[in-house]
């Protein structure tokens, strides 16, 4: 059976809360699922205050002492997670941006891979898709396999036409999630995000040392001998792409010390 997480990140359960649960009525339809849900508000999380002490020596040495790794932990012991957030002056809610900043270091060193991940945002006129957009980037950062995300118009009085497009929305989005969530095996890497990791390796490799939690983490996983991030099959174009990747991330190095 999977395990399925959604993060809620509001503070009252209105239209974020009931499209969640009307996304786990849509997932169950598929087969059994295990449902948790996530409210940010329930969860101590301060804010990070940019020491970057997590980029240079390690997460573990963060000064603030909250339930980060509680909810990290939740996201670990997930085959799935759903960020699901109102539209807050066209931005994702307070509360799931500071997970998000707490979770940057995540970004430097991706660690959700093999687990699905999708977005839900309602809203009330205007600006939906682009935090789906930033929602769904933020998922490949930290590692995780992303299907498209939805975005449900609440304005209220929400008009039965509302409802019945919402409906629709959640019901493809569920399909997508659900698909993602069966996958056998690991999704094939854009070019984008195969220049992306062969930049940031050959960079962290030339210009940082043990000294560095970057560095001693691709070291330690192999990431600086790795084709990717993990063991997946690479066509001839992607394989030559990612050796003119190397070229220019040494190159970049080089530059930057000079």
């Amino acid at each position: 059976m999977k395990k399925v997480t959604a993060i809620i990140g509001n503070q009252q359960k209105h239209a974020t809360y009931k499209a969640v649960c009307e996304f786990e009525a849509q997932l169950r339809t598929y087969g059994e699922i295990e449902f948790e849900y996530i409210f940010l508000k329930d969860y101590r999380l301060e804010f990070c205050r940019g020491c970057k002490v997590c980029f240079s020596k390690g997460e573990e040495f963060c000064p603030l002492k909250d339930d980060r790794d509680v909810l990290i932990g939740k996201m670990e012991n997930s085959d799935g997670v759903i960020m699901a957030t109102p539209n807050y002056a066209f931005h994702v809610s307070a509360s799931m941006k500071n997970l998000l900043d707490r979770l940057a270091y995540v970004f430097h060193r991706p660690q959700f891979f093999g687990k699905t991940y999708t977005a839900v945002v309602n809203q009330g006129i205007h600006g939906g898709k682009g935090i789906v957009k930033y929602l769904s980037s933020m998922g490949e950062n930290l590692g995780f396999q992303v299907t498209r995300g939805c975005v449900l118009h609440t304005m209220e009085p929400i008009t039965q036409a509302a409802r019945v497009k919402n409906s629709q929305e959640i019901r493809k989005a569920a399909a997508r999630f659900y698909k993602g969530l069966m996958r056998s095996s690991p999704p094939v890497p854009t070019l984008f995000r195969l220049m992306l990791f062969r930049l940031s390796r050959t960079s962290i490799h030339n210009m940082l040392d043990d000294k560095s939690k970057d560095y001693r983490h691709y070291k330690d996983n192999g990431w600086f001998e790795s084709a990717y991030y993990y063991k997946v099959p690479l066509g001839l174009f992607k394989r030559l792409a990612g050796r003119l990747f190397d070229r220019i991330g040494r190159r970049m190095a080089k530059n930057a010390k000079i």
